[in-house]
């Protein structure tokens, strides 16, 4: 299970919008590229702001970008504006994106820095292994449990909650051992769905 299977009814509600930004001639590549630099803006700014109140940007900022990421999707395919660029620029956007809009919450307490330096790691490996589905003969994997709209939906919350209290409970400490495990086992889920998919073809 994963927030992802939602995609496709997203979609449909940003068409309209897609096809709008498509006749004023907005590219995918662009809008690519405005996601990630606003993510670092993001998470620089939270990174130097001494005020756990601007720690809402996380949830607000992350469903923006995730509709800004299916818009994206949709001026590539639907628009006649896919490129071997814009393929790059939507896998490198992601991994920036999240790697700055994660990063705010390495000085979170009761957060380790350690512990959450290694979820940002893993968080990017599962990307990079959905990824190399392609190099076997597979689709690009976006299996769960801990896909990139699973980790934007538990940011989003742990954003809001912070920005609403100031602070977070200290029992979140849990939270980091079972974002690892969630996270070695969408690796896993990537790794097998997609090599029993290679061989299928």
């Amino acid at each position: 299970m994963s927030v992802y299977q939602l995609k496709s009814r997203f979609q449909d509600l940003l068409r309209p919008l897609t096809r709008r930004l498509a006749q004023c001639g907005i590219t995918a590549n662009q809008v690519t590229v405005t996601a990630m630099l606003i993510s670092v803006l993001v998470g620089v700014w939270l990174v130097i702001a001494d005020n756990k109140a601007w720690f809402w940007l996380v949830p607000i900022w992350l469903f923006v970008r995730m509709a800004m990421n299916a818009i994206d999707g949709m001026l590539a395919r639907e628009f006649n504006q896919q490129s071997a660029l814009g393929a790059y620029l939507n896998e490198l956007g992601d991994l920036v994106s999240d790697t700055a809009l994660f990063m705010p919450f390495l000085w979170i307490a009761p957060f380790q820095p350690h512990w959450m330096g290694l979820i940002i790691v893993l968080a990017l490996l599962t990307e990079f292994v959905g990824l190399l589905g392609l190099s076997v003969g597979a689709s690009r994997r976006y299996d769960g449990p801990m896909g990139k709209s699973d980790r934007a939906l538990l940011f989003g919350i742990l954003g809001g909650w912070l920005a609403v209290d100031g602070f977070l409970p200290q029992w979140m400490i849990w939270l980091q051992p079972l974002l690892i495990v969630l996270l070695l086992w969408t690796i896993f889920n990537r790794i097998r769905r997609g090599l029993a998919e290679a061989a299928k073809s």
